[in-house]
């Protein structure tokens, strides 16, 4: 099983691809965790006219990015992506940015 490090809610930056740049929160995870839906990245979709859409026509919908092309963004240095690690404080296990060291909601 494919377990993700990066959650829901969880802000990222694109590191590559069309949309690299782009920061935003993580909307939804596919259910394999390989994919996720970015907020504010969005594709084209050719609509055909039916009876409850008389126009059709070309949409934005939202589309989703590889796992593998986004980092999490580091709380500290907004600038960069980091990696997610792991540390154990007060018996509890918690999400650390590689980075900077500091703890991820």
């Amino acid at each position: 099983m494919n377990k993700s490090k990066i959650l829901k809610g969880d802000v990222v930056k694109v590191i590559s691809g069309n949309h690299k740049g782009t920061v935003g929160p993580v909307t939804k995870l596919s259910k394999d965790k390989k994919r996720v839906w970015v907020e504010g990245i969005t594709g084209t979709k050719h609509f055909k006219p039916s009876q409850t859409d008389q126009e059709g026509g070309i949409r934005m919908i939202p589309v989703s990015v590889d796992i593998s092309n986004v980092a999490i963004q580091d709380p500290k240095n907004k600038e960069n992506g980091s990696r997610i690690g792991y540390k154990i404080t007060d018996g509890n296990k918690v999400r650390i940015a590689k980075k900077s060291k500091a703890e991820l909601k």
